[in-house]
């Protein structure tokens, strides 16, 4: 059944003082494709059939055949009993298969639950019992883990499919270009891993699957179908999953693209995830709506990613900071050719004010920051490209109303007090699924219109330029990661030397900030395991990027009267303490 329709956008958006710095080639607000996110590719093919849709590590894949490779594993996935509204997980880091599925998964009418690659089997079990999964796709690194999480389950809950290809199915291992995978990166991904055994169902090999035909079934997803479920976690420990139509995903896609002045000329650099809500709607549907050529890093190396901006002419790069700042501190980086590059932006986390200096000074380029959340399909604000703002948010996004409101009243402020930040428009969820008391708190009404509350505390200058300011989350932003202390604290609950943990943020001098657990260990422990075995556990059982760098051990934890952890005193008391060096830079991992 469709869900409700959201609001469509008005052709005349009240006058807002952001206006004044808005891109004159540009509308406020816009009219978007009225069909499914499917077609976006279907009519790319048919106009550019022959034309590069992704390059993957030397290898180019044109546009009829990413349609017809989606085609056939649309037709699979329906063999497998998978029908309209059904939910299939998609556990890959970016590949040309990630593309493919995702397109399968909405072809076959279904719904993509895009999940982190980071996280481990005590993590996936939620992704697979909360949406009801029964079809998993995801790489053969990634495969065991996957295995493991459904297996553990009992049998009504568990996977009864998992499609695995290798990334060695999208490229040439043995290609010693410059456009080759890094050394380092050979044994994972070079490696052919052995598939794993699903207790209860089947596993199949992708390229068998694609050599395989199978029709797909007839289109009949529109706008108001749902399109992707990805999670969000908060305050109360599990991820919730965000309903996001065709149509609120199509609006930023396109919005997206007209923003960045994005044509079939464009080349775009795809290195944020492609999981992620940014990668996937700002990056990915972006460019295939446009007709763009994706060039896709699985994960962060600077080295390669200037030889790709430089050999591919990329003109588009949408990243996190701490890539820029990776990027321009390569030894190498006077060899580089930046000079295609005509947008270059991000959010996530502040950009230095030096680095976007830099930036302006040596290339032309200023850096546009953006804001956004899952609940919001990535931006709901951005900096105008031609009028961006240093360490600011931007302006509300094409057909977004955004206020900052008093959060007790929920009244509009005036400009320069602070207050919650709302947020209207066609690019907003429908609500977290199965959660409608979670999704009844975070709506109100003001002025007729039904706003999203953020949650961030921020304020409007008088020309309308949104800056962030604090959190009424409980939140920590790690390289642009958002963990959130108490999904972390209820996993880390689960060893067996542990009585209590508060997580909370550190300063860290390249992550801006990172994740320090303050661990009461039960009786009889102390001694017996260590700081290093607690954070060697959390590595193994949750996603690199939230797992503590930090622990320290305490007797007790302070307790308000009423027994409550009072995590904020522990967090004031480590803000004032000096940063720590820096962590692990982010191309250690899978983007971490």
């Amino acid at each position: 059944m469709p869900l409700q329709q959201p609001s469509s956008p008005s052709l005349a958006l009240e006058t807002r003082p952001h206006h004044a710095r808005w891109p004159k080639r540009l509308p406020y607000s816009i009219t978007p494709p009225q069909t499914s996110l499917w077609a976006n590719l279907a009519i790319s093919a048919l106009r550019y059939p022959e034309k590069a849709a992704l390059v993957f590590l030397g290898r180019v894949m044109s546009y009829a055949e990413l349609a017809r490779q989606a085609e056939r594993l649309a037709g699979f996935l329906h063999s497998l009993g998978v029908e309209q509204g059904d939910r299939v997980i998609l556990d890959m880091q970016n590949s040309p298969q990630l593309v493919i599925a995702h397109f399968a998964i909405l072809r076959a009418n279904a719904v993509v639950v895009p999940v982190n690659p980071m996280n481990r089997a005590e993590e996936l079990k939620h992704y697979i019992t909360d949406p009801d999964v029964k079809v998993a796709i995801t790489t053969g690194d990634l495969a065991s883990e996957l295995a493991h999480a459904s297996n553990d389950l009992h049998a009504p809950k568990r996977l009864l499919h998992l499609v695995v290809t290798q990334f060695t199915d999208a490229f040439d291992p043995g290609d010693a270009s410059e456009d080759g995978p890094p050394q380092a990166w050979s044994s994972w991904l070079c490696t052919r891993h052995p598939l794993p055994a699903l207790e209860g169902g089947q596993v199949h090999d992708w390229s068998q699957v694609l050599r395989t035909p199978h029709a797909p079934p007839p289109l009949v997803a529109g706008p108001q179908d749902l399109a992707a479920l990805p999670y969000t976690s908060g305050t109360t420990g599990l991820p919730k999953g965000c309903m996001h139509t065709h149509a609120s995903l199509m609006h930023n896609a396109v919005a997206a693209s007209l923003w960045g002045s994005a044509s079939m000329e464009t080349v775009v650099l795809a290195v944020v995830p492609m999981f992620h809500i940014t990668g996937m709607v700002s990056v990915m549907h972006a460019a295939i709506y446009s007709g763009a050529t994706l060039v896709i890093m699985p994960r962060w190396d600077r080295e390669l990613a200037g030889r790709l901006i430089s050999r591919w002419r990329v003109t588009s790069w949408t990243n996190i900071p701490t890539m820029v700042i990776d990027l321009m501190a390569s030894p190498n980086f006077a060899r580089f050719d930046l000079s295609s590059l005509v947008y270059i932006g991000g959010g996530g986390a502040a950009m230095p004010q030096a680095v976007a200096q830099r930036l302006f000074e040596q290339f032309g380029l200023r850096y546009a920051e953006g804001y956004g959340l899952t609940e919001t399909a990535a931006p709901s604000h951005s900096n105008p490209p031609d009028h961006p703002k240093q360490q600011c948010l931007g302006i509300p996004f094409m057909g977004c109303d955004a206020r900052v409101v008093d959060p007790g009243t929920l009244q509009e402020l005036p400009p320069g007090e602070q207050g919650e930040i709302v947020v209207h428009g066609p690019m907003v969820f429908q609500g977290y699924w199965k959660r409608p008391d979670a999704t009844r708190d975070v709506f109100f009404e003001l002025d007729g219109k039904r706003y999203f509350r953020t949650g961030d505390l921020g304020r409007v200058d008088e020309e309308g330029y949104f800056f962030i300011t604090d959190r009424l989350k409980r939140m920590i932003n790690a390289s642009g990661f958002k963990v959130w202390p108490a999904e972390v604290e209820a996993l880390m609950f689960k060893h067996p030397a542990i009585q209590e943990a508060c997580v909370i943020a550190a300063k860290d001098s390249y992550r801006g900030e990172t994740v320090k657990a303050v661990v009461v260990l039960r009786p009889g422990q102390a001694g017996q395991v260590s700081e290093d075995d607690i954070l060697a556990w959390c590595r193994e059982n949750m996603a690199v990027y939230k797992a503590p760098r930090m622990v320290q051990f305490v007797d007790a934890l302070p307790k308000s009267g009423s027994g409550k952890v009072m995590w904020r005193a522990l967090q004031e008391a480590e803000s004032t303490s000096p940063a720590q060096g820096a962590a692990k830079p982010i191309g250690a991992t899978a983007s971490a």
